[in-house]
């Protein structure tokens, strides 16, 4: 499975169904959550024949009122995000968004026969910052994968603001890429980067789309 699918079964979880239920657990969340998700997905023939506006509007309703991405952009940006002004930050912030959108999109109708085990949360009461792991087992004799998740407790709710696969960090492994496209082009040189990404992603599913 491609590293981007993986981080989509991270997101997979999200539902705004729970979303006013601050008392619920993350862990809980996580778990109820999950299960919800995947069996509609793993239902619904558009988006397992590839119904591109399909998925993306999944992960539209579904994933994002649950991430934070302005906290998940700052990470990536490290001590960059300090050079970037207000306006940068929100271009940044609403690109990567964009960016995440369509990969996990792009990955949904790679989930079939998957399933997830969900591990016992290791928090003490109180804590306002937890990791929810689970592991992703695959088919035949592939080793399962570790997925854990940072949620940081908001007056809104519970919001993710990483994801780790197999110990591989979403900040993280974009934090290279952002910080080598500053390095050439400064921050408006990164903006561009992701416009330049995102455009050529929608323009990719067009053709798909314009059968429907």
């Amino acid at each position: 499975m491609k590293f981007a699918s993986l981080f989509l079964a991270g997101l997979l979880f999200l539902s705004p169904a729970l979303a006013g239920a601050q008392e619920v657990a993350p862990d809980v969340l996580v778990k109820t959550v999950t299960n919800e998700v995947l069996e509609v997905v793993r239902n619904d023939k558009d988006i397992q024949s590839g119904d591109s506006r399909k998925t993306i509007a999944l992960v539209e309703s579904k994933v994002l009122p649950h991430f934070n991405f302005s906290h998940m952009t700052r990470l990536a940006m490290a001590r960059n995000w300090s050079k970037a002004s207000a306006a940068q930050q929100k271009a940044l912030t609403d690109e990567f968004r964009t960016l995440l959108v369509r990969t996990y999109s792009k990955a949904l109708n790679e989930y079939k026969t998957q399933t997830i085990d969900f591990r016992p949360l290791k928090a003490k009461p109180g804590d306002t910052d937890v990791k929810v792991s689970t592991r992703i087992n695959q088919t035949g004799s592939v080793k399962p994968i570790t997925l854990d998740y940072y949620l940081e407790k908001q007056d809104t709710g519970w919001k993710v603001y990483d994801i780790e696969v197999g110990g591989i960090s979403l900040v993280i492994n974009y934090r290279d890429f952002f910080t080598s496209e500053i390095r050439k082009g400064g921050v408006d040189g990164l903006i561009q980067s992701l416009q330049e990404k995102n455009a050529s992603s929608e323009k990719a599913s067009s053709p798909a789309d314009s059968r429907k």
